[in-house]
């Protein structure tokens, strides 16, 4: 929102997954009708003018029927009521745009030939995020795998499986397109983002990607937690006591990642000077390496030979 005078003003809606309850955009929702630029001049009929927060009409509203009152000018003449159900954290949306804005940087980055797959863990949501962003996009020419921030998990080695399955054959048929065994692949080149904040599953998932050489990592040193902790019980009062229970070791035999994490290829910083704009220098960079391995091994067009003569 932006504040008009004394009047809260909307400057963006956040769009989600309203099948999702996780996911719920209150303003996208069926019936609201709400748009960007329409003003919020009361909540629960209490009045909305500044300096008045704006949040403070909307404490103990959370999954309630909340009712707006919304004109598209700063009068309440000719405004209307909207119902809507508040979510209890917006955190969910503003991730799914930050998503979604880097997915479009990197097909405009790149003119529509690279994929762009974020992976906000290596658990359930990264791997719901993995099966869905990276299959609907086999049709490019290459990837940039995003791990920044990556809460980690479990499910690295099946990602970077998945990332590095090699072109085996074609399959020519009687109609429609030929297609590739195994269907379900990018062949092109891959870059992965890193950063600090990524740790646990998040330091293994770039370490195994450099393990099976997929494509180089940009960015910066992951944090350098991979080690794990489960089964710990609840106790009488509802607290939780963890130890680790478990810890990574290499194919020699030395400790390693733990309290190291896991260094860049190439270090890219996220200066502020460059955030502050809008910009993401190490999204920027991967983009780029991207396209130079992808101009130094140009994907390769393979067409049928030509029908065997059978008959005599």
């Amino acid at each position: 929102y932006v504040i008009d005078g004394a009047y809260y003003k909307i400057a963006k809606i956040y769009t989600g997954e309203n099948w999702n309850p996780d996911l719920r955009a209150p303003l996208t929702e069926p019936g609201s009708n709400v748009a960007v630029g329409e003003y919020i001049l009361a909540v629960n009929g209490s009045p909305l003018r500044a300096p008045t927060a704006i949040y403070s009409l909307f404490e103990g509203t959370a999954d309630k029927q909340t009712v707006l009152l919304v004109n598209s000018k700063p009068s309440e003449q000719g405004a209307r009521k909207v119902t809507v159900v508040p979510v209890q954290s917006e955190s969910g949306l503003r991730q799914r745009d930050w998503i979604e804005s880097n997915r479009r940087r990197v097909d405009e980055l790149s003119k529509g030939r690279l994929a762009y797959v974020y992976l906000p863990n290596t658990a359930g949501a990264g791997y719901t995020n993995f099966n869905r962003y990276y299959y609907m996009q086999m049709q490019k020419q290459g990837a940039v795998i995003d791990e920044r921030f990556n809460g980690g998990g479990s499910a690295a080695d099946y990602m970077v499986d998945m990332m590095n399955r090699p072109l085996l054959n074609f399959w020519a048929t009687r109609d429609g397109k030929d297609f590739q065994t195994p269907t379900a692949a990018i062949n092109g080149p891959k870059v992965m983002i890193i950063n600090e904040h990524a740790g646990s599953g998040g330091d293994a998932l770039p370490y195994y990607f450099r393990d099976r050489k997929i494509g180089p990592l940009v960015g910066t040193r992951t944090w350098g937690g991979l080690v794990g902790v489960y089964d710990y019980p609840v106790l009488i009062d509802g607290g939780r006591v963890t130890a680790p229970r478990v810890a990574f070791y290499n194919k020699q035999g030395n400790w390693e990642v733990e309290n190291e994490g896991v260094a860049p290829d190439i270090e890219v910083e996220q200066l502020p000077k460059f955030t502050v704009k809008g910009g993401d220098p190490q999204l920027e960079r991967a983009v780029t390496e991207a396209l130079t391995l992808l101009e130094k091994n140009p994907p390769k067009k393979v067409g049928r030979a030509p029908y065997p003569k059978r008959a005599k």
